[in-house]
Formats: C-alpha cells, sequence, structure tokens
C-alpha cells in the first residue's frame, strides 16, 4: 500500500470535510493508500511542504511572497467558509465602521480574505475598524466576548454554523465571506520539488477526494452525519440547513477549478498582500 502525509492548516468542516468522509468511509483504502493526517496548523512552510497540504489559500499565499512553487490538483469549493458576526444592533458590513473586530491575521488567508470583503464593503480595515488580531482556533472566546460586550463583531470560520449560533443569542450575519470574494479554496496542494504530481500515492489521494466530493452531492445523509462531528454544538435540523445553504451548492462534484476565478482571485490576494501577481493560475490550479 502507499503511503503519504497530508497536512491541514485550519479547523471546521471548511478545511477537514473531504478528507473526514475519505478517510471514515474508506476511500483511502479502497484506492489502495494509506494517508496519515497531520494538523499543520502550527507547522512552518519547510516543513508543510515535504507532504501534500488542504490548505490552497495558504500555499497561494506562500507562492506569492515566498516563492514555494506550490501546485493544486484538486479543488473542493470557491467559496470561502467565513462570516462576519456581530452583536445587536449592527445590520451590514458598512456598521462595522468604528467597531470592534476579532480577526485573523492579515497575513494569513481568513485574514486576507476578510479585508478584501471589508475593502469591497468601502471600508478601510486600518483606519475605518478596530481590528483585533488574534490566532484562529474553534472562535469559542470570539462568542464568550460578544456575549460580555467587550467585541462588537467576530471574523468566524467552519467550526460553527454561524446562522444557528446567531440565532440562539440574537445576533447578526452580517456577510458570508463566499458572497462578497471567491476564490478556489481547499483540496490538495503539493510542492513538485518534494513530491512528484504523477506519485500513486498522491494521485489515489486525490480520487479519494472526488469519492467523498461525490458523497457530499448524492447522498446527503451520509454527509450530514459526519458534519455533525464538526458541529457537535448545533442541532441535527440546523446542521442540515447549513449543509443544504454552504455546502451542497458550492462543493465542487469533480475537484475542477474555474479558472475565470481563480484569474480574478490571486490579483485580488496579490493587491491585498502588496506583492506582484506573479502567480498564473493555470499554472497554480493545474
Amino acid at each position: 500500500m502507499h503511503t503519504i502525509d497530508l497536512a491541514y492548516v485550519g479547523r471546521g468542516l471548511h478545511e477537514e470535510l473531504v478528507a473526514h468522509i475519505a478517510d471514515q468511509e474508506g476511500y483511502y483504502a479502497g484506492e489502495g493508500v494509506h494517508v496519515a493526517l497531520h494538523d499543520g496548523i502550527a507547522w512552518d512552510e519547510e516543513r508543510l511542504r515535504h507532504g501534500a497540504t488542504i490548505g490552497l489559500g495558504r500555499a497561494l499565499l506562500s507562492r506569492l511572497t515566498g516563492g514555494i512553487p506550490w501546485v493544486t490538483l484538486i479543488v473542493n469549493t470557491h467559496r470561502p467558509l467565513f462570516w462576519f458576526l456581530a452583536r445587536p444592533g449592527l445590520t451590514s458590513l458598512t456598521d462595522l465602521a468604528g467597531q470592534r473586530l476579532a480577526v485573523h491575521a492579515p497575513d494569513t488567508p481568513p485574514g486576507c480574505f476578510a479585508r478584501i470583503v471589508l475593502r469591497r464593503a468601502g471600508l478601510d480595515p486600518d483606519r475605518d475598524v478596530h481590528c483585533i488580531v488574534r490566532a484562529p482556533g474553534d472562535y469559542g472566546m470570539d462568542l464568550r466576548q460578544l456575549r460580555e460586550g467587550s467585541i462588537d463583531a467576530a471574523y468566524v470560520g467552519s467550526t460553527m454554523a454561524p446562522e444557528a449560533v446567531a440565532a440562539e443569542y440574537g445576533w447578526q450575519v452580517l456577510a458570508w465571506v463566499g458572497d462578497h470574494f471567491q476564490i478556489p479554496t481547499v483540496g490538495v496542494a503539493i510542492d513538485p520539488a518534494h513530491t512528484d504530481p504523477d506519485d500513486p500515492a498522491l494521485q489515489a489521494l486525490v480520487r479519494a477526494h472526488r469519492r467523498a466530493l461525490r458523497v457530499i452531492h448524492e447522498d446527503p445523509d451520509t454527509t450530514i452525519r459526519h458534519m455533525r462531528t464538526f458541529l457537535g454544538g448545533q442541532t441535527a435540523d440546523e446542521v442540515r440547513a447549513h449543509y443544504e445553504k454552504f455546502i451542497a451548492p458550492y462543493y465542487t462534484t469533480d475537484g475542477q477549478v474555474d479558472l475565470a476565478i481563480a484569474d480574478s482571485a490571486i490579483p485580488a490576494v496579490a493587491a491585498e498582500l502588496g506583492v506582484s501577481a506573479s502567480v498564473d493560475a493555470a499554472d497554480f490550479y493545474r
């Protein structure tokens, strides 16, 4: 049996769902590959590049800023699963002017995407919003601070179903990033200097993930059962609503990239980072 290392670099459905389904449904074994799943959130780029990674956003940023020649072999979705969640009284992104927002660092993919969305809403994230940078996690502290009133809004990821959380506490979902900024995100990427794109273990991994993507579209009950592993704070009905609104319509069926979206997204990310848009979409997303 072939073997390969696969690292996730974020937590939640967005990062982990496809690999989780492939593992739990036996697709890795069925394709003849043993996949060692690693928590690579704290890994530096040098360590990360010695195996495959799920985090396409991080791979793109490190290629743009550090020249690491990452390439992507499969794309799960073009809609990042991050949301702006706010206290009562705030109803739109423009209401964040002058408010305290807990958010990822500007040089991280989620933080970069957040800044792009804020700018598109007419807000300068460095001047118009009081951004409180915090490390990504399960966002439990953000929810606590929202309840206490020490922050006004939080930029949260897929460790929760934000609409269900907002309904529970009387909060407001100001925006979903996927409605405002699209970019090919989460899948499988490798550095060809360390992993041959034609390596049998890598190709088996990609086939297993394609099988998992088909499950997401063809077997909602199985998908929702796996989603509940990640969304333990939500009811079965809330998880199903989350699946129907954010997962089923937007995850790819075969892992293929939409190059038109990629061609638009890469310059936007490069501009936000203040670097040259030196990456060709067709080369990065193969």
